[in-house]
């Protein structure tokens, strides 16, 4: 029996390929599809909503550190504003690297709505997220020291090299929990990833543009020693080597995985429907 012959066997499709990929391929595209296309209102309430979410889980972080000094139990309490994210089907702007590349890659969009998309979600995070670090400055004055000293360890690093390791590991962690999150339905499950990946991006002091971003608007507002050129700074080689982390490390090597799939639908040899027929 050729190889072939064996993967054809084993599956379930009749692209001869593991059940597992047609599952990944099918998921993420018609995701990545839905989020390409929405209209601009959809996009921005969406976007702003993300930094939202994830300002209730800075809200959480920042009790937490206050009340125990710990950067892993205010880590596990960030993963709140993640599970929001997810519950309210909000977006945070590295969780756009993998799923809409892929819809692309399909034919299902084209890149001018990948860079509308991650244009529009990045500012609506921001604005957004500086909305609710503006409510959290005024309505928790004890609360401002913990909130600079965070945001001063994020702008203050080592060495170069540390800063870009710790951006790349924030995008490729965020992006890798996005797909984990989008191959299971089970929200307990969900809840778990969500918890896991805020110990790691916190509790490791990973640099990841868009949720420091909202710490660092928080302490600027409290008044600490940070001006608007430190922040532009660091935000400018932040974001893009975040961007290298979920592109480079988690996106490209599914694209590998995934690549028949992806072409198969691009080309017309299968429809996305069919597709999601095989994979149900």
């Amino acid at each position: 029996m050729t190889q072939k012959e064996q993967r054809e066997r084993l599956g379930r499709n009749d692209l001869d390929l593991e059940d597992a990929l047609i599952d990944e391929a099918a998921n993420t595209v018609t995701e990545g599809a839905k989020r390409l296309n929405r209209k601009w209102p959809e996009l921005i309430v969406t976007g702003l909503f993300g930094g939202i979410d994830v300002g209730l889980g800075i809200l959480a972080m920042v009790l937490v550190k206050q009340t125990t000094g710990s950067e892993i139990l205010a880590g596990m309490a960030f993963g709140i504003g993640l599970l929001a994210l997810k519950l309210a089907h909000s977006e945070l702007f590295t969780e756009e690297f993998l799923l809409p590349i892929n819809a692309v890659i399909a034919g299902q969009a084209n890149w001018i709505q990948v860079f509308r998309l991650w244009l529009t979600t990045l500012v609506t995070n921001l604005v957004g997220g500086a909305v609710f670090a503006w409510l959290i400055v005024i309505a928790l004055p004890d609360y401002h020291k913990t909130i600079a000293d965070m945001a001063l360890s994020y702008i203050n690093q080592s060495s170069l090299i540390v800063m870009l390791s710790l951006s790349l590991l924030a995008g490729a962690t965020i992006t890798l929990s996005t797909r984990m999150q989008q191959g299971t339905s089970n929200d307990v499950v969900k809840a778990i990833v969500c918890m896991i990946t805020g110990l790691l991006v916190i509790g490791a002091s990973m640099l990841h543009g868009a949720i420091n971003a909202i710490v660092v608007f928080a302490a600027m507002m409290a008044g600490a020693d940070i001006s608007i050129l430190d922040f532009l700074q660091w935000f400018g080689i932040v974001i893009p080597f975040n961007m290298l982390g979920g592109l480079l490390i988690i996106t490209l090597p599914r694209i590998v995985r995934t690549r028949r799939v992806l072409w198969a639908v691009r080309r017309g040899r299968i429809s996305l429907e069919e597709l999601e027929e095989q994979s149900a």
